[in-house]
């Protein structure tokens, strides 16, 4: 009974899975993430509609961008600055990940909260 019950459920699984499949940047969409290069930290707001704000820890300077994910890359551009991160899986909610640029600058990126997919529940 139990071998049965666990064969009718892998289906189940496979196509919840399927389902839930991860949309670049679907996660930071409407977040803050604090991003530090070079010792400087800096906030940026990636708003849904594809504009981003990075802003000074203070607020008291505020940098308008626009913000793409796709290809295995997260692109920031600003009126002098374009630059792309490579970006394969998920942010986590304040779990930090180091990402390179292509202009092979490190930067460590912290959201502190993340979106989640419809019908999913933190």
């Amino acid at each position: 009974m139990v071998f049965r019950l666990a064969a009718a459920l892998v289906p189940l699984m496979i196509a919840s899975a399927a389902s839930a499949q991860w949309v670049p940047g679907s996660e930071i969409t409407g977040q803050q993430v604090q991003v530090q290069t070079n010792g400087v930290t800096n906030i940026i707001t990636f708003e849904p509609n594809g504009v981003a704000r990075i802003s000074s820890p203070s607020g008291a300077k505020v940098v308008p961008a626009t913000w793409t994910a796709a290809n295995g890359e997260l692109c920031l551009t600003t009126a002098g600055t374009f630059d792309c991160y490579a970006y394969t899986a998920p942010f986590q909610a304040g779990q930090p990940v180091d990402l390179l640029s292509r202009c092979a600058v490190r930067s460590r990126w912290l959201p502190s909260a993340v979106t989640l997919p419809p019908g999913e529940r933190g």
